[in-house]
């Protein structure tokens, strides 16, 4: 328990005191009294607890174990924290430079410039090859191109030819035309290389600018280097003719026969094709009073 002392008691105290063991000395520590406040230091002092060394003194930092451990886990846990950060980002070199991560590139430019080279020349390689196949496509268009399908219009049968009286469809009276026949005509196709489909356009018999009766050839496939025989209807019911030459009907009657014949060819694939058109005209003479073949020669019908 602390008490206060005068400076005098604890000064006669110090030689009067036996000292038990002389290995050991006693120090006593003074401090200002803390309840004085008119400056009089020398008159009130506090005593403090007798310790047997200065290292056990209050006013000597004291570096105990605990004290020790705790410190030097303390800082030791610092440095050691701040090494290994140090060390994980960057490391040291011979020369104490630190060490940087070097990025690696996935290859040399002598790589990249063989890549480059060889795309390229792939380009270069299908840049030539699609030329060179357009230019083939051109020759074989070029060459194909004079093999038109050739048209011979042979004949044409009549079998009914009337003409009555009737009106048309707005009530108008006028006469009235009925014919029924056949067309009989040879396709050649003279190409070597591709077969050729074969149409045409509505097949007309035409009597004074009025198309008096019309057929349609189907559409067909022929082989290259082959001959056929085509058969065309040509119908045409009660067809007005709103006196048209009325008064000259019977006996012999003019009429025109006209149509295109068109062919396609597809020479490689459907890549290059051949297209023709020609045009037939064969001007012929009907007798209304007889039912024979009307045969066409050589020069009678215009092809263009």
């Amino acid at each position: 328990m602390m008490h206060t002392k005068s400076e005098s008691d604890i000064t006669s105290l110090a030689p009067s005191s036996p000292s038990r063991s002389p290995k050991r000395q006693v120090y006593y520590v003074q401090s200002p009294s803390r309840d004085s406040h008119d400056g009089d230091k020398s008159s009130s002092m506090q005593a403090t607890p007798i310790y047997n060394s200065p290292m056990e003194s209050p006013s000597h930092p004291s570096f105990g174990r605990h004290s020790r451990n705790s410190s030097a886990s303390r800082f030791s846990g610092i440095f050691r924290s701040s090494s290994g950060r140090k060390g994980s980002r960057s490391k040291r070199n011979d020369k104490g430079w630190p060490e940087c991560t070097v990025i690696l590139e996935e290859g040399s430019y002598d790589e990249l410039d063989q890549t480059f080279l060889r795309r390229f020349q792939a380009l270069i390689a299908l840049l030539s090859f699609v030329l060179l196949f357009t230019v083939f496509c051109l020759i074989i268009w070029g060459a194909s191109r004079p093999y038109r399908a050739e048209v011979v219009v042979k004949s044409l049968v009549v079998n009914n030819f009337y003409i009555g009286e009737g009106s048309d469809f707005t009530g108008v009276p006028t006469k009235m035309l009925t014919v029924n026949g056949s067309l009989r005509m040879i396709v050649y196709n003279p190409a070597t290389l591709f077969g050729i489909h074969v149409s045409s356009t509505p097949i007309n018999l035409i009597y004074s600018k009025i198309s008096v009766a019309n057929g349609q050839l189907k559409k067909y496939y022929q082989p290259r280097k082959s001959r056929r025989v085509v058969t065309v209807n040509l119908e045409g019911s009660k067809v007005p003719l709103y006196g048209a030459g009325v008064t000259n009907i019977g006996g012999e009657v003019p009429l025109v026969l006209e149509f295109e014949i068109r062919s396609r060819g597809n020479v490689v694939g459907k890549l290059v094709r051949v297209k023709h058109r020609r045009q037939v005209s064969c001007p012929l003479v009907m007798d209304s009073s007889s039912n024979k073949a009307i045969k066409f020669k050589n020069d009678s019908c215009t092809y263009y």
